[in-house]
């Protein structure tokens, strides 16, 4: 599921203008596509009914999330079986994607082995350039060290940091190190003033993509599914 708003002035007082918020559940994913500075979504089951034109734009990208390999149960007891079937519909799109997002829980017990897995199958991908974030399965009992040390490098604090491409900046949020009560997602005042200088370079017309493993807004509380800080960046967001 994917969620693109232009602009939304709701009652919690934030202004999505400029904002994409993506989730996909494990074995699915999003094409997203920029066109005219605008973005689109488009699940990867559903793109090959869509007319060429509207899946191509100035910039294309994939979202896939919550592969969990390592997990064996009844629900899916072959999740790299799974992830395969993922990578097979991105390489069978019309064109390669710019770039992918995993948006995190790429393990289930965020083991090496687990990691090793996950990096071997996404070799396959037909596009080089894969970004991440970490969902709470990647960060169990070492703080997600293993998950830093692989995957994010050059990125800030616990994992934070932004990119640009063709015009569109792109902005991949950490909540999931200090999670709150019923499982709420949480960002943090370092993450949050990291955050407010990165947009304040932008222009106003910049289409701004954040990412985050957790939905940054309320989509369901009672389930985890928010983020408990997140009206902070209404202070900023309007950038």
């Amino acid at each position: 599921m994917s969620e693109y708003i232009k602009e939304n002035l709701n009652q919690d007082g934030v202004d999505r203008r400029g904002f994409l918020k993506c989730m996909a559940w494990a074995g699915t994913g999003a094409l997203c596509v920029l066109q005219g500075g605008v973005l689109k979504s488009f699940a990867l089951s559903d793109v090959m009914r869509q007319r060429v034109g509207d899946i191509k734009g100035d910039l294309s990208f994939v979202q896939i999330s919550d592969s969990h390999i390592g997990f064996n149960k009844d629900a899916n007891p072959d999740v790299t079986a799974t992830l395969r079937q993922a990578i097979a519909k991105i390489n069978a799109l019309p064109e390669p994607p710019s770039f992918v997002l995993h948006t995190g829980d790429l393990t289930h017990l965020s083991k090496s082995d687990e990691f090793d897995t996950l990096s071997e199958s996404l070799k396959s991908l037909n596009t080089d350039q894969v970004f991440y974030v970490p969902g709470e399965h990647d960060v169990l009992n070492d703080n997600g060290e293993i998950f830093r040390e692989r995957f994010g490098r050059h990125a800030m604090g616990d994992g934070w940091y932004s990119f640009d491409q063709k015009g569109a900046h792109f902005i991949g949020l950490v909540n999931v190190m200090n999670l709150k009560a019923g499982g709420l997602g949480n960002l943090g005042s370092e993450q949050l003033a990291w955050l407010q200088k990165d947009v304040a370079q932008l222009k106003s017309s910049t289409p701004i993509v954040v990412f985050a493993h957790i939905p940054l807004w309320a989509v369901y509380p009672q389930w985890g599914w928010g983020t408990d800080d997140s009206r902070k960046i209404s202070n900023f967001s309007r950038h």
